[in-house]
């Protein structure tokens, strides 16, 4: 295999010799003719087509609906590297979940002065009108996609935390699927973990932090309708929970209490998986010309008789700005050390900071602290004069929009292009579900930059997936298939 890499390679230590985890799978795909790999991943690409699974880009020239990008080399990650991630995950979403908690009822974090006020209560994704109320179960965020990177010396970085409506876990229980019908071979005396319960357990989730007087509740996952981006998860996931897909016209709010119109008559609704914005929830205490959401939601929201997950205001939690702050949250809410640790990170609101960033735009990576889905990204190693001169303009207009933070050299991973295989950069977006306890599916989303030397691996973007494999511990005798193991 012709095959070098500028990077942190996931499965080869040095040209042909795999890590020791990979070692198995390396010896198998290097057995395979090259022709019999490209019909494969043409394979997947026509079962993920005929299946329906696509995602949504606004505005793309040759039309929205795009079949979603994958690619047939999985990411391996050894169950002991593993066990460390998920132990960093279930920290930081503890401590999130109760720096939330704190922020929009005691605020005793801002009184010790660990994260300043004003950064959190003058943020765009603060809702003033949950003040003073706390959820059931105390859980604010139910379900958080948390965004991994491995830098070239082997570190793992948290790169974001997504805390509002994270999508693509649809696309890493299909891309399993997929793997499994086109490539079953590769998984025979491989001990991979499971991800098929992953909707079992959220819907035990949800159904967990139901009001308390809910003795038999009942969930919806509520979608803004078929234009969304990420439209094809929602009916996914509402599937295999096997509970409703609802829009804002199928609810109303009678007595302070939700219903869903149903052809036996209205049927009340305990749960909502909303995979809507804040803004657009309800007409009455957001944005007053949504069409979108349920008139009367929040107040029977904050009534204590409808939950809603995850719950609004979580936002604040995965403001770009606040990241920075994250390893202070955990120490200060835990008494505990990041396991995992942050991409060092510049405020363009602190004047020290922000006068850095704009004497070293063409060395950094630039983000706004909202955005998602990769847009309004400066990487100014790559970027033009013209395109430098115009972010620091931007930094200096609103430098609370903005953060900075070093180009990282992500690792990457074997991927087929161009019929050959070749390294491509890679991060990882882990989902984690919190109830009553804290579970973090095994991998997670392991997205990859499909155009050579490039580092933007969102969808959005023009980037594609693989399946992420965590084998188990000392095992390569055999085969995890089952739907629910632990």
């Amino acid at each position: 295999m012709n095959y070098e890499f500028p990077s942190f390679d996931e499965m080869f230590v040095a040209a042909g010799e795999p890590r020791p985890i990979c070692r198995h799978f390396a010896e198998r795909l290097e057995a395979i003719p090259g022709e019999e790999l490209r019909t494969r991943q043409q394979a997947a690409e026509v079962s993920l087509r005929n299946l329906g699974i696509t995602f949504n880009v606004y505005g793309h020239e040759d039309g929205t609906e795009k079949v979603w990008p994958f690619d047939l080399v999985p990411r391996i990650l050894d169950a002991h590297e593993w066990q460390r991630v998920e132990d960093g995950l279930r920290q930081r979403i503890r401590a999130l979940n109760l720096f939330v908690d704190d922020v929009y009822n005691d605020q005793r974090i801002f009184a010790d002065g660990v994260v300043p006020g004003e950064l959190v209560l003058e943020a765009p994704t603060y809702r003033p009108q949950m003040q003073g109320f706390r959820p059931a179960k105390g859980a604010w965020c139910h379900i958080s996609g948390v965004d991994l990177i491995r830098h070239e010396d082997g570190t793992i970085y948290v790169l974001e935390d997504n805390l509002r409506c994270p999508s693509g876990v649809s696309y890493v229980l299909e891309n399993r699927e997929v793997m499994k019908r086109t490539f079953p071979q590769m998984f025979d005396g491989v001990a991979v973990a499971p991800v098929e319960e992953y909707p079992e357990r959220l819907l035990e989730t949800l159904l967990a932090c139901a009001p308390p007087h809910a003795t038999n509740p009942t969930a919806v996952v509520m979608t803004p309708g078929i234009y969304n981006s990420a439209y094809f998860e929602h009916t996914f996931l509402a599937q295999q929970m096997g509970v409703e897909l609802v829009q804002g016209s199928d609810l109303y709010v009678d007595g302070g209490f939700v219903y869903m119109r149903t052809t036996l008559g209205p049927q009340r609704v305990d749960v909502i998986y909303r995979r809507i914005d804040d803004d657009f929830l309800d007409p009455k205490c957001f944005r007053k010309d949504s069409a979108l959401g349920v008139a009367g939601l929040v107040d029977a929201y904050r009534r204590g008789n409808v939950t809603l997950a995850n719950a609004p205001g979580t936002g604040i939690a995965d403001d770009k700005a606040v990241y920075a702050y994250v390893p202070e949250i955990i120490k200060y809410y835990l008494g505990e050390e990041p396991i995992l640790h942050n991409v060092p990170t510049y405020l363009c609101d602190d004047p020290e900071q922000r006068k850095y960033v704009i004497d070293h735009v063409a060395e950094l990576v630039v983000k706004p602290t909202n955005e998602s889905g990769g847009y309004g990204i400066l990487i100014g190693p790559h970027a033009t004069d013209e395109q430098r001169a115009q972010c620091v303009a931007r930094i200096r207009d609103n430098p609370r929009n903005y953060i900075a933070q070093p180009m990282l050299n992500l690792s990457t991973v074997p991927t087929l292009a161009g019929g050959e295989l070749a390294p491509r950069h890679v991060d990882l977006r882990p989902f984690v579900l919190c109830g009553e306890d804290i579970y973090v599916m095994p991998g997670g989303l392991t997205r990859v930059a499909l155009v050579e030397g490039s580092m933007v691996v969102n969808s959005s973007q023009g980037g594609g997936s693989k399946d992420t494999w965590v084998l188990r511990n000392g095992n390569q005798t055999h085969h995890v298939h089952a739907s629910h193991s632990n």
